[in-house]
């Protein structure tokens, strides 16, 4: 199978190729400087030139505060980009799976949100990761929309990464307490993708480690797991300012991946100690 990756070089991305080499595809990987999705002539030229069988889109616009400040550029890159994406895709028959994120939801709920629920963004980047979702759903018919949530990994920046580094000039820190989610690995991540894109079981899929917790919950196992004295003091999302709002609670349930017959990824907790 022949598989084209958008963002190849960033945090999921990479991965996402390297998973796939490993078991045998034929992935063609590209960043923004060989293809900026934002031109529509190239994304076609390049897309129609090699003729995937599937095409995972992970390029995307990811600064959720600066997004606030340029929405111009978020819209360009996370909606113009992924239509311009959908559009080659479709022109020749190729699946198309497109990550999204928990900030479509306006983080209200109280409960785990499943992929039948309302979408409501409150930033910027929700917004304009929603319109990307809107234009894959209108301009093709062949696709999975994968929504997720606290993604870390071994490549790019996240919230691990950060911790770890604070540690080593720190020796206690401040984490929010007031924010649930569930943190994504990004190889176990990777993986479902791979399960997806061979079948034809299309629509909206939820995909996050299972289990849930705070970010000082989170960050409290990150220095637990990498043997790190830390002293990790709860704070409140007030004591963070930030330009976009945050979600209070974003766990994401993976109904359509318990009823098209996929299996659940690995708890939370199990990937991150697997992974320090």
């Amino acid at each position: 199978m022949k598989v084209l990756v958008t963002g190849a070089k960033g945090q999921l991305g990479t991965d996402v190729v390297l998973l796939l080499k490993e078991n045998g595809y034929d992935v063609y990987g590209f960043g923004r400087d060989e293809m900026d999705i934002t031109n529509q002539e190239k994304v076609d030229e390049v897309i129609t030139s090699i003729r995937p069988d599937v095409v995972i889109h992970t390029a995307a616009y990811t600064k959720v505060d600066q997004a606030e400040l340029e929405p111009d550029k978020a819209f360009q890159v996370n909606a113009i980009g992924t239509r311009n994406v959908a559009v080659a895709a479709h022109k020749i028959d190729a699946k198309l799976i497109y990550i999204s994120t928990d900030y479509v939801f306006d983080g209200t709920a109280t409960e785990p949100i499943d992929e039948f629920q309302p979408t409501n963004p409150q930033t910027i980047y929700g917004k304009s990761k929603l319109a990307g979702e809107q234009y894959v759903r209108e301009l093709h018919n062949k696709f999975f929309i994968v929504r997720t949530s606290w993604v870390y990994g071994a490549h790019g920046n996240n919230f691990v990464k950060t911790m770890l580094k604070l540690s080593e000039t720190m020796d206690e820190i401040k984490v929010v307490a007031d924010q649930i989610g569930s943190p994504t690995y990004a190889v176990d991540l990777a993986e479902k993708l791979a399960e997806l894109c061979v079948t034809e079981k299309y629509g909206t899929y939820h995909i996050s480690n299972e289990g849930k917790c705070s970010w000082y919950e989170f960050a409290y196992e990150i220095f637990k797991f990498a043997g790190k004295e830390i002293k990790v003091i709860p704070c409140t999302t007030g004591e963070f300012p930030s330009t976009a709002k945050r979600p209070n609670y974003s766990v994401l349930k993976p109904l359509m991946l318990e009823i098209n017959g996929f299996g659940k990824a690995p708890n939370w907790r199990n990937s991150l100690k697997m992974n320090l």
